[in-house]
Order: C-alpha cells, then structure tokens, then sequence
C-alpha cells in the first residue's frame, strides 16, 4: 500500500515548510486537522512515520510534519468518496488488518528475545563455528604472449622493481597501481592463477601463468589469516539471524497450537485464483 502513497509524499514533503508550533500540551489524540468533520490527529501522523522505507524515516522530522499531514488530508479526502464497501474491499481490508496484527505479534516477540545478551551468545558461537580462512595478497603484470612473460622475468631476475614493470608493460586494469590485486581468498581469481599464487612464499615471482586473458608474472606479497570479525562489525547480521529465529520459530508454535482444519475440496482448479469475478459484487 506504501508504494501507492509515496510519490503524493514525495510531493507534499517538497512544499513543507516545518512543523508548526503547538502552543498546547500536545498528546496522540491532539487534532491536526479535519476533513468535512473527521479528525486527523498526531497519532495518526506518528504511526505513518513509522511505517515509511528508512529513507523517508531518515528526514529530519520539521521536514517530514508538514509531509505527513497533507499525505493523511490527501488520504482522508479521496478515502470519503467511497460510498459503499465492496466484497472486494472487504477482503482486501480484512487482509490487510490481519497482516497489520500479525506483524505485531512477530515484532512484539523478536524485540523480547532480541537482547544484547542473545546477540553477544548469536556472535560467540558464529565465531567458534568459523573455519580459519587465508587471504593471498599478490601483484601480477598482464601480458600477451609467454615470451613477454619470460622477458618481464628476467627483468625482475636483474634487479628490475616488480611495481614499475607493471605500470611500464602490464595490460590488465592493476597495472596503473603497480599490479596490486589486494586481498582475496581462494575462489576468488581465475583458477590458475590462483593455484600458482598460492603455491608461492611471500616474495616469490611465479613462472608465466596462462588465463583467458594472457599471460601473468605474479608476485606473493604476503598471506594472512583473515581476522575475526568483531561482534560491532557483526551485529546487524546477528539481529537480522535472531529475529528471522524468532519470527520461524513463533509462526511454528503459535500455528501447532491453533485449532487449524483445512477443507480438502476436491477438484478444485488453481486457476480459480486468476477469476477476479468471484470477488465482485
């Protein structure tokens, strides 16, 4: 429902000039405004916060008042021509009021369990569970042919500084950089390159390596574990892990609690999904 309100939103929130100063004591039922006699209140407005995408929620709230309030005149306006409620709008609100409580009781649930002791047990067990990974740091100088290969070899065999050969002769995007490819772990390049990288010690200078895209002279420059994330770098991912558990498990419980029947009916076709004529008046 968002989607279709946002762009009017959008509008408004370009012609907000602040929020207005309330000279009384101002609570959830404190009116804004009313249209043709029905009432627009603050609560109305700070629940529309909370459901706009972050972008929105991160405007400063003097630019959002003004937004905000126009969008529920706008809504309220257009919400009073609907003369008579539909089987079709009633289904729909009906689903829409049911999703609205089911969220509830999920965030309800995942905000309870969702502690900083649960997220500091969440990331001590990710990092008990992490295999130790190596990271490969390595240059390389791209050419096209083995005899250039060859030739850069010697060059770095005589005393040649590996960095200035591949600004000078290497071909591929790193050579401006001095061939530097930074860290990466197995997986991550071209497989015989990577077997040929890994295979050196810091220093080392490979033989040329062949790859759809030429041939390589690699240097190891230095290989490290990959350090453990600390539980700050970690914890979006761990609340993100633990409400999706939370949310799994609470579904799971509270559905083999309710009285549930399914009504087998036989030869029902799945098309019937498509007849939006079986919801119109």
């Amino acid at each position: 429902m968002l989607h279709k309100i946002l762009p009017a939103l959008a509008m408004s929130l370009g012609l907000a000039l602040g929020a207005p100063a309330l000279s009384e004591e101002v609570n959830a039922d404190t009116v804004m405004a009313t249209v043709n006699g029905r009432p627009i209140t603050l609560g109305h407005m700070i629940v529309l916060k909370t459901q706009l995408p972050p972008e929105y929620q991160q405007l400063p709230d003097e630019v959002l008042f003004n937004g905000l309030l126009e969008q529920l005149i706008r809504q309220e306006v257009l919400a009073q021509k609907v003369d008579t409620i539909s089987k079709r709008l009633r289904l729909q609100l009906e689903n829409e009021r049911r999703a609205v409580l089911a969220s509830t009781v999920l965030e309800k649930a995942a905000q309870d369990a969702v502690t900083e002791e649960a997220i500091r047990k969440a990331y001590e067990a990710a990092v008990a569970a992490m295999e130790p990974v190596t990271e490969y740091n390595a240059s390389h100088i791209l050419v096209g042919t083995r005899e250039e290969a060859e030739e850069i070899i010697r060059e770095l065999e005589a005393g040649a500084d590996f960095a200035t050969l591949a600004k000078e002769k290497s071909t591929g995007p790193s050579g401006p950089n001095g061939g530097n490819l930074g860290w990466f772990t197995e997986g991550q390049m071209v497989k015989p390159f990577e077997e040929a990288v890994t295979a050196l010690e810091p220093g080392e200078i490979s033989e040329p390596i062949q790859t759809q895209f030429g041939w390589h002279v690699a240097k190891l420059n230095d290989r490290r574990e990959r350090p453990v994330p600390t539980l700050e770098e970690m914890r979006e991912e761990l609340i993100a892990q633990l409400r999706q558990e939370v949310i799994e498990a609470a579904i799971e419980e509270l559905v083999a609690k309710a009285d549930v029947k399914r009504n087998e009916i036989e030869g029902i076709d799945p098309s019937v999904l498509s007849d939006l004529s079986l919801v119109e008046d």
